[in-house]
């Protein structure tokens, strides 16, 4: 990503006389020549607000950032020396790809960035089969159906909420979109909210807490929103499953 960064600062200021089309114009191209002019199917694609796309191939004529450039060639396979300078074909060759890996390795990484529109689906969580037979491929059930929001940061699911611990920032019947967590509690951003299965004794259970630091380094804190729920510290390893959680809905009229 470094590599590439310096390389966008190097030409940015060469651009447009390089080409005269600029690189303003540069976007426009691909959107008519690959996308027939969709500015919202290039987005998608991308993964890209909207609204940025309109910023650069607008009236406004704005620039865009290094990591959109960025996203643009490794999401749409577009070269980065023809889009920065002009120079060259639009499509990366496959010598191109192979001298630009970190290219081609930076969004496959999970990423907060928001996405112009996704699926979520939405899951009926069976409280006896609990997190890890949800999160597990082999056994993921079909949703009740899919949601989508406009510039979502990236979710793997949705669930309803039950119980009153998190009230009033969530109560019972709400939906909460959540990422999963891979590493588990290796992976925890402490004060953030989280979807979690845990383990006490034999019994299972499934919460949304704010998760924080305990005296303990063994354990963690969980937190409820509701003050009459008091935090109750449980030991790390009796996680096992976390997802943090990323948006929520709420229907607020009746009917």
């Amino acid at each position: 990503m470094r590599i590439f960064k310096i390389f966008c600062e190097h030409f940015y200021a060469f651009a447009n006389m390089e080409n005269n089309k600029g690189i303003n114009g540069r976007f426009a191209e691909i959107i008519n020549r690959l996308y027939a002019g969709n500015k919202r199917a290039f987005a998608q694609q991308v993964g890209i607000s909207p609204t940025v796309i309109e910023n650069v191939v607008g009236t406004r004529q704005g620039k865009p950032s290094y990591d959109v450039l960025e996203k643009i060639c490794a999401n749409a396979n577009i070269s980065a020396e023809w889009l920065l300078s002009g120079k060259g074909e639009m499509i990366r060759d496959e010598a191109t790809q192979l001298a630009s890996p970190t290219i081609q390795s930076a969004f496959t990484l999970h990423s907060d960035r928001p996405i112009a529109l996704q699926n979520v689906p939405l899951y009926e969580l069976d409280a006896s089969a609990g997190l890890v037979a949800l999160f597990a491929e082999q056994t993921r059930r079909t949703p009740l159906c899919h949601i989508q929001i406009p510039d979502l940061p990236p979710c793997d699911g949705a669930v309803y909420v039950r119980g009153d611990s998190m009230y009033p920032l969530l109560k019972s019947g709400d939906i909460v979109l959540y990422k999963e967590i891979p590493n588990g509690a290796n992976g925890i951003l402490w004060g953030e909210m989280y979807l979690l299965s845990f383990n006490i004794d034999g019994e299972s259970y499934i919460t949304i807490k704010y998760i924080q630091k305990a005296d303990d380094d063994r354990f963690v804190r969980l937190v409820s929103h509701n003050p009459h729920h008091s935090p109750k510290d449980i030991p790390t390893d009796s996680i096992q499953a976390l997802a943090l959680i990323k948006a929520s809905i709420r229907f607020n009229t009746m009917g």
